[in-house]
């Protein structure tokens, strides 16, 4: 026979995710991870970092997941930077893969911190937004949420914060979460991967433009656009249903 789990087990397993991010923050600022979200720093460390990479292939890749999953669950903003540094340092599939499974990580670990009694602090970091979203995760919490995931109407801890405070079901907010997360992972690691080639021919590329290049080009914008359009049907039809009653 099992025994139940005693109140003082339940308040720490309560707990948990606050301290898994708060240990994320010490973790992104004792690696320094902010000064290090600039191109220009990439190409600086670049010699530094494909040695390491190459003495430590399977170590380099759960290092990168680490740090990427402790600034997303910190909330520092340059998740984008880092995306397109894991395709920079380890190609656009295998960079792309890491970032999308450690964003997805690490904003679950904020989403579920957001339920606790931290929340209240990080409902007033949201500020405005909230109100915004609100009628959109009220209407269909995992197509709406889908579709934040997949344009960026709001940023990206906004998305990570706010469907904690309207009840959205851990298991849809991960789905939707690791759905909507593909485009945006494997985009900027191939942009990334685009620039590791870039700056082995001597070109200079703005990571930027190469970036809406990539995103706007007939093969990923149409697949995106569908999966918006798809994610916004019931929302859409609910509205009209309550619309026409």
């Amino acid at each position: 026979m099992t025994e139940n789990p005693t109140p003082a087990k339940k308040s720490l397993a309560r707990f948990a995710p606050i301290l898994l991010v708060v240990a994320g923050l010490v973790l992104a600022f004792t690696f320094r991870v902010h000064e290090y979200l600039s191109l220009e720093s990439l190409y600086r460390q670049t010699a530094a970092l494909d040695a390491f990479v190459a003495r430590n292939y399977v170590a380099g890749i759960a290092m990168f997941m680490l740090i990427y999953g402790a600034a997303v669950a910190s909330s520092i903003p340059g998740a984008s930077f880092l995306t397109l540094s894991g395709g920079f340092l380890f190609g656009t599939w295998i960079g792309g893969a890491a970032a999308w499974i450690a964003a997805t990580i690490g904003a679950t670990l904020i989403f579920l911190a957001a339920r606790t009694a931290f929340g209240d602090a990080l409902r007033a970091r949201a500020g405005g937004w909230l109100t915004r979203l609100g009628n959109g995760f009220r209407e269909n919490a995992f197509n709406y949420l889908l579709a934040l995931r997949l344009t960026p109407i709001a940023p990206f801890f906004v998305v990570n914060l706010a469907p904690a405070f309207f009840n959205v079901k851990l298991r849809d907010y991960v789905l939707a979460t690791l759905i909507g997360m593909i485009p945006g992972a494997f985009v900027y690691a191939s942009v990334g991967a685009g620039l590791r080639a870039a700056l082995q021919t001597g070109a200079v590329v703005d990571p930027s433009e190469a970036a809406r290049a990539i995103l706007f080009s007939p093969a990923v914008f149409g697949p995106v656009l569908a999966l918006i359009a798809l994610a916004l049907v019931p929302v859409a039809l609910k509205a009209l249903r309550r619309g026409g009653a």
